[in-house]
């Protein structure tokens, strides 16, 4: 049996030194199992998991000792923290028990807010609720931006998650889109600046041990979609560009690599029609390699979005590989074309014998492994995984959701919120802030909180006032994971239309949207009493809003469509492109101000 050389567990060396001596001992198995980043859940009771059919996840055992995997993507709702934090801590015992006992390390995407998309954000469970990117860019904050970062951190670290599967730095720049709730808005100098904070509150100063790596995403630049659609399907799979603003879409990047940014991911899209090659930004040469490794000499890990070499089943439906422009490839030839691009790891797979059976065949080379290995393993060391694996359940218990994180996020919720239209009324004070007390009248309010604020009543018409919240329009899809993707139409059907104006005719009506996308508020807007919209907040955050305990103070984060003529009729890859939108960009009412 082959001695193990241990001195690359010793951390008074140099890191490169340290990385040198554990990659010359690794087998090429060992190699393969690094380039693999797939979904994991903790079994019950923070034990490992024995695999989930559901989600067609094999068991720990499995990842961990037959496939050699230490990478992994936590999915689902976290449990509470102590139990998270012992499952971590279990799993990382698994992995110590390996031949060269390399850590694992845990990535998630966004858990922060109120959203459940299992593709794209998760509900904050445990962890304090903030209102989404789109809300913090409504407030223009860097340091608030900085702080909700750093404190993700905390409550991240205290239960071992160490990678960020985020910022989202894409332009929202095609109305239709379906993934601007998680960016920062159309307009780049801002998502820039807000993009480098988060980053800065997540990373620090450097990436040490105290750290969450940050993974910038989707490079170089999601938003451009034909029609709006998303490329997590074959028919969104075109990005598109008549306007020429290849480069403008870049702008958010650049501000992330500046602030030491140690991750990124590509996006699934294809570029048509602007001279490069037509395949999915991740198997894209030019854009991998030319463009982010060599333009921008950006040497940090590179992962791909999820599931671009096999196809699958998702919630119980079948999906392609977003493997776009390559889909003739075999499963093997799109891997090689991945890591020809320059790409370092393979999100949302789990097939390391596949890699091995490409060098065992000359397909590719055990040095172009090593390349990437380099990369991974040093970001391990970096993260102090080696040195200190495990976290204190009981601190993770005090930190996760703490009370000054809780509040600070509600604070947030709250300040988000951007007005529109504040309409006088008859007495000639302006509807907003609401006096305590009144009848009120409520759809899409929870009434037990209703209640606390005033008499929750049963009809309009015995109302003082009206509160409707609305989620923007989205046209549904035929399979489960799509309609977590809304997409699709931006005008509210003619029946909510209609019901909107039925209960404002007799009261004064308030109206609150939840605009994950920006939809067209046309019919309605001057026939409510006032006129707000959110990214992300709970009804307790809105009628303390309503009353005056708390007040609005957003902005924003791109233009609302006035039709949707305008929205078709614009360019995708254009910022503020839609012609006479009935709000813009910057928009915001104090209750010191009317319309």
């Amino acid at each position: 049996m082959t001695t193990i050389d241990a001195r690359f567990r010793d951390a008074d060396l140099p890191i490169t030194e340290r990385v040198e001596i554990l990659l010359g001992q690794m087998t090429l198995a060992e190699k393969a199992g690094l380039f693999f980043q797939t979904m994991i859940l903790p079994g019950p009771d923070g034990e490992l998991s024995d695999g989930n059919p559901a989600f067609g996840l094999p068991s720990t055992e499995e990842y961990v000792h037959v496939r050699a995997m230490n990478h992994f993507n936590l999915l689902g709702a976290a449990p509470e923290a102590g139990l998270l934090a012992a499952w971590h801590n279990r799993l990382q015992q698994y992995a110590a028990s390996t031949r060269l006992g390399i850590p694992v390390t845990i990535s998630t995407d966004p858990r922060h807010t109120s959203s459940d998309n299992p593709g794209a954000a998760l509900a904050a469970g445990s962890f304090s609720a903030w209102p989404e990117p789109l809300g913090l860019a409504a407030l223009r904050d860097e340091a608030l931006v900085e702080r909700f970062a750093d404190i993700a951190r905390q409550e991240y670290t205290a239960v071992g998650i160490r990678v960020a599967l985020h910022p989202q730095v894409d332009l929202a720049t095609e109305p239709r889109w379906s993934r601007q709730l998680q960016t920062f808005g159309e307009d780049a100098e801002l998502a820039g600046r807000l993009g480098a904070a988060y980053i800065r509150g997540f990373q620090g100063g450097v990436l040490g041990h105290e750290s969450v790596a940050a993974m910038v995403k989707h490079f170089p630049g999601g938003g451009p979609q034909l029609d709006g659609e998303d490329p997590h399907f074959a028919h969104g799979r075109e990005q598109v560009y008549p306007g020429g603003q290849f480069e403008a879409h870049l702008e958010p990047f650049e501000a992330a690599f500046a602030a030491g940014v140690s991750q990124v991911m590509p996006y699934y899209g294809m570029p048509v029609g602007i001279g490069l090659e037509e395949v999915g930004f991740s198997f894209n040469k030019a854009i991998i390699t030319g463009l982010l490794r060599e333009r921008y000499g950006f040497d940090g890990i590179v992962c791909t979005d999820w599931g671009l070499v096999n196809d699958s089943h998702i919630m119980g439906d079948p999906f392609p590989a977003r493997a776009w422009g390559v889909e003739h490839m075999t499963p093997g030839q799109r891997m090689v074309k991945l890591l020809d691009a320059g790409i370092d790891q393979f999100g949302g797979e789990a097939c390391p014998q596949l890699l091995v059976q490409l060098v065992e065949s000359g397909e590719v080379s055990e040095g172009r492994l090593d390349v990437s290995a380099r990369r991974l393993l040093r970001e391990k060391f970096v993260l102090g995984l080696f040195d200190n694996r495990s976290v204190d359940v009981e601190r993770a218990r005090q930190v996760v959701g703490a009370a000054e994180f809780t509040a600070a996020g509600a604070a947030a919720q709250r300040a988000a919120f951007v007005l529109l239209t504040n309409s006088p009324r008859s007495d000639g004070r302006i509807t907003l802030p609401l006096a305590e007390g009144l009848k009120l009248y409520v759809e899409g309010v929870d009434q037990a909180v209703a209640a606390r604020y005033g008499t929750v009543v049963a009809t309009p018409a015995e109302a003082d006032v009206a509160i409707l919240r609305l989620q923007a329009p989205w046209e549904k899809r035929p399979t489960a994971f799509e309609n977590r993707f809304h997409s699709g139409s931006l005008d509210f059907p003619a029946d909510v239309v209609a019901h909107i104006l039925e209960v404002a005719s007799p009261v004064p009506t308030v109206v609150d949207v939840f605009c994950d996308r920006p939809a067209v508020l046309t019919p309605f807007w001057d026939a409510v009493a006032a006129l707000l919209v959110n990214f992300g907040a709970s009804d307790d955050a809105l009628l303390d809003v309503l009353t005056g305990r708390a007040e609005p103070k957003g902005a924003l984060p791109f233009d609302l469509p006035r039709s949707m003529a305008a929205v078709e009729a614009s360019r995708p890859d254009v910022p503020f492109d839609t012609a006479d939108p009935l709000f813009r960009f910057g928009d915001g009412l104090r209750y010191t101000r009317a319309r």
